[in-house]
């Protein structure tokens, strides 16, 4: 089994156990240990114990690069505060205490969910009957410290992991039992959801409001353990019923769950507390109640239940998001500066080879080291760092540092999903805009705050603007010369190489050319470039990163998404070059001077829709809105 160059770090963090592994290699789990988290005073502290239990081979300590973390509450944004803890944390903050490359953190059950496609036939049990349909829609819940839910959605050869919060809906009783309990969760609770029942502190709950309906005043306080227990192995009848209590309700929510998403792939039940029941839970009420839905009892009746039985599910899946989400930083073209800098090589220097060289090997380093440092580490001079930062498009090493930084910590990605011959018309549509929606998120990691300032001062005071562009993207010159048109300013759009050279011949000092193209390395309009610059003129380029186009202009606002015309005709980086020019258009329409705006204002627009004159409306701050006198130019807000 091949190995991975360090060993990475895995976590599976509840409300009550922290659990920790290592994985040397795929699915080669060592070093297995769980820990009370009320033994440790935060996470840190929980993960700096049992890295100091570690035990290591003769070679020593090894570098941990890589950890992922399942947690047991919602993962938004960088802040991380546990639901049924009190355990909070930053993300980078943790990674960077850590010394880690990449911590990538996820809710527990989103990590259980993409495990799932990954487990034999002897990792789960089935409870029922009913037969799963495949690919299709799968169901996961299961109980713990919480209730977790989340689910799978079939999307191409892959999955998408749903991250919800299911177990905080509303719980509602079936029968006077039920509705008995409730009523007893309601002198303590203003909101009683199916986590509050369906969980270990629920089984505590449920044995109370069994022991006060039944009028047994003399009942032992136990906890979730202790009732099982007793249920399983001394048969107390007290709770037994807690214990088919507890399992009817968890049908009830299986059955919602399944009806909610259409789990015809059937639903798996994991957590911490059902896969310790056993056979016992096959013969409980769970299965029954999944299946009392009334008139829907014979859908859910062919949805299969599994219970989860595999010791190491969770880490599983947790393991296969951190691969996925390496691969993204480290391999997949134009996903973040490390691949830019990748396919930059060719085009690059010795010396500043020797600098993407150091940056590849050893980016946290870079992102943490001063200039003087970085030059000495890859024995070249100072300003030899600084251009090597510009000809990945960056002002200097500041923003190539923060470029870095994003790439480094992103979030689990959208991907590239390879359009195929027998798709659906639907699967087609899917896949075109989800591949468009990648692109957009990927060229919005490249954009440079410096650059589009430059492009949009250089535009506000340019006497004249000319677009020029060839072939399939001459519509994106002639779309830019419509809006700014709009805005009043003196403008063209050339597609012709006859005509763009007679244009850029009459430039002037003060006007400005925006070159569009996407390889950039068309002759015709390279010669365009150096004709606009020997007549004075400022030359805009959007283009590739490390192309002759992007080198020559005065600035350049990188769209690096490379389509081959000989095969397809170029679609999602058209659209990339479009956006590229609202961006502009948006820039140069909010910083117009009052004077112009109002003279827009008070002017007739034709609404496109109605073909009626509009009259511009006063502007509402902060942003332009959809009464604003801008609204008819742009639709984004500022």
């Amino acid at each position: 089994m091949p190995r991975f160059d360090s060993p990475r770090l895995l976590a599976d963090i509840g409300g009550t156990y922290a659990r920790f592994a290592l994985e040397l290699g795929p699915g080669e789990f060592m070093q297995m240990v769980s820990l009370r988290c009320a033994d440790h005073a935060d996470f840190h502290a929980a993960v700096s114990a049992y890295l100091a239990g570690l035990s290591w081979a003769d070679a020593g300590p090894q570098q941990i690069a890589h950890a992922a973390v399942a947690i047991a509450n919602p993962v938004e944004g960088d802040q991380v505060r546990m639901t049924n803890y009190h355990w909070q944390f930053s993300i980078d903050e943790m990674r960077q205490r850590l010394g880690l490359d990449t911590l990538v953190v996820v809710n527990d059950f989103t990590a259980l969910a993409m495990a799932l496609p990954r487990l034999a036939d002897a990792d789960v049990r089935q409870v029922g009957g009913g037969q799963a349909r495949r690919p299709s829609v799968i169901g996961l819940l299961g109980a713990g410290t919480g209730l977790g839910v989340s689910g799978l959605i079939p999307a191409g050869e892959g999955w998408i992991a749903l991250g919800t919060e299911g177990g905080h809906v509303n719980f509602g009783p079936r029968d006077a039992r039920e509705m008995d309990i409730l009523k007893f969760a309601w002198k303590t609770l203003d909101h009683v959801s199916y986590e509050r029942l369906i969980s270990g502190p629920g089984l505590e709950l449920i044995y109370k409001a069994l022991a006060d309906r039944n009028g047994i005043t003399d009942a032992p306080a136990l906890q979730a353990p202790a009732i099982t227990q007793k249920a399983l192995d001394d048969g107390d009848a007290l709770c037994v019923e807690t214990l088919e209590v507890f399992c009817g309700l968890l049908g009830t929510a299986a059955a919602n769950l399944a009806v909610t998403l259409g789990s015809l792939g059937g639903i798996y039940i994991g957590g911490g507390i059902v896969p310790r029941l056993g056979e016992w839970f096959d013969r409980s009420p769970f299965r029954a109640r999944f299946e009392d839905k009334g008139r829907f009892h014979d859908y859910v009746a062919a949805i299969p239940t599994f219970v989860i039985t595999a010791e190491h599910a969770t880490f599983k899946g947790a393991s296969a998001i951190l691969e996925n989400q390496l691969r993204h930083l480290q391999a997949s073209p134009g996903s973040a500066i490390l691949g830019q800098i990748r396919r930059a090589r060719s085009e690059l220097s010795p010396a500043e080879l020797r600098v993407a060289d150091l940056v590849l090997a050893q980016p946290r380093s870079v992102l943490n080291d001063p200039i003087a440092e970085i030059a000495r580490a890859a024995g070249v001079s100072q300003p030899t760092v600084i251009r090597f930062c510009r000809s990945l498009g960056c002002e200097g090493l500041s923003d190539f540092k923060l470029r870095l930084a994003s790439g480094l910590t992103g979030t689990v990605p959208v991907t590239h999903t390879q359009v195929n011959t027998n798709d659906s018309m639907l699967e087609l549509g899917a896949k075109v805009l989800g591949n468009t929606a990648s692109a957009i998120l990927q060229v919005r990691s490249h954009l440079n705050r410096d650059t589009i300032d430059r492009a949009t001062e250089m535009l506000l005071a340019a006497g004249r603007i000319e677009f020029f562009a060839l072939g399939h993207y001459s519509v994106v010159a002639q779309d830019a010369q419509f809006k700014f048109l709009r805005f009043g300013m003196p403008c063209g759009a050339y597609t012709d190489p006859r005509l763009q050279l007679l244009a850029a011949d009459v430039l002037r000092e003060g006007d400005v050319a925006v070159v569009i193209s996407s390889g950039g390395r068309l002759p015709e309009l390279l010669a365009v470039v150096e004709k606009a610059q020997e007549r004075g003129a400022k030359v805009v380029a959007i283009t590739a990163s490390q192309s002759p186009l992007a080198k020559k202009a005065d600035v350049t606002l990188i769209v690096d998404h490379i389509e081959d015309i000989e095969t397809h005709l170029p679609m999602v980086s058209r659209i990339l070059h479009l956006l590229v020019i609202d961006i502009l258009a948006v820039g140069v329409a909010m910083r117009r001077s009052p004077d112009s705006i109002a003279a827009l204002a008070a002017g007739e627009v034709d609404d496109a829709e109605t073909t009626k004159p509009v009259r511009g409306a006063a502007t509402v701050a902060p942003g332009v809105s959809a009464a604003s006198p801008l609204a008819r130019l742009t639709s984004h807000s500022r």
